[in-house]
């Protein structure tokens, strides 16, 4: 089985690795819009899946490939990535002191066949000072994650006071659900 990752996430190619899964990455442009009546879950696997699309025709048979889409989510509200350093601040200043969901969409092409799943972790975040919050933009640069956070920076290491659900879905890949699924496929 040759699988292919169709993502330039550092953290999921990582992910992948540590599990020993054997993988090349391809990437392909995809617009991430969505329509405005779907919930976060489905927002996450229509990107997902949207994504996969992209792959429609151009792999070989019997070869995977694997999109996935993180989204954090509190109180219906969807965050992406921030568009900026405000946008940052303003994202992680309402993350402060409140539970958030986050939301991983996978999807795995196969044959022509999409398969799709999401997994939910609820974080809890501890209340932020202002200036910590600038200061881990300032250092970070955290524009490429959705909720302008990655649990294994700062964040994760002080603001975080625990997670239910899976830790690696909060990195951006629900490592036990896609090997789970992938042995599906096999």
């Amino acid at each position: 089985m040759q699988l292919i990752l169709a993502s330039k996430s550092p953290r999921r190619q990582e992910l992948l690795t540590l599990m020993g899964v054997d993988f090349k990455v391809v990437l392909k442009d995809v617009d991430e819009s969505y329509p405005q009546n779907l919930s976060p879950a489905e927002v996450a696997v229509f990107i997902a899946e949207k994504k996969a699309r992209a792959f429609d025709e151009k792999i070989e048979e019997n070869a995977i490939v694997l999109t996935a889409d993180t989204i954090v989510c509190v109180d219906g509200l969807i965050l992406g990535k921030p568009e900026g350093e405000e946008h940052a601040f303003e994202m992680l200043s309402l993350l402060s002191g409140r539970k958030h969901e986050v939301i991983t969409g996978v999807a795995l092409l196969q044959n022509q066949k999409i398969h799709s799943f999401y997994e939910i972790s609820e974080v809890y975040f501890k209340s932020l000072e202002a200036a910590d919050i600038r200061k881990y933009i300032e250092d970070c640069k955290p524009f490429d994650k959705a909720g302008a956070y990655g649990i294994q920076e700062w964040p994760g290491l002080v603001a975080i006071e625990r997670i239910n659900g899976s830790y690696t879905n909060v990195v951006g890949l629900p490592t036990h659900r896609v090997y789970q699924e992938l042995q599906k496929l096999k």
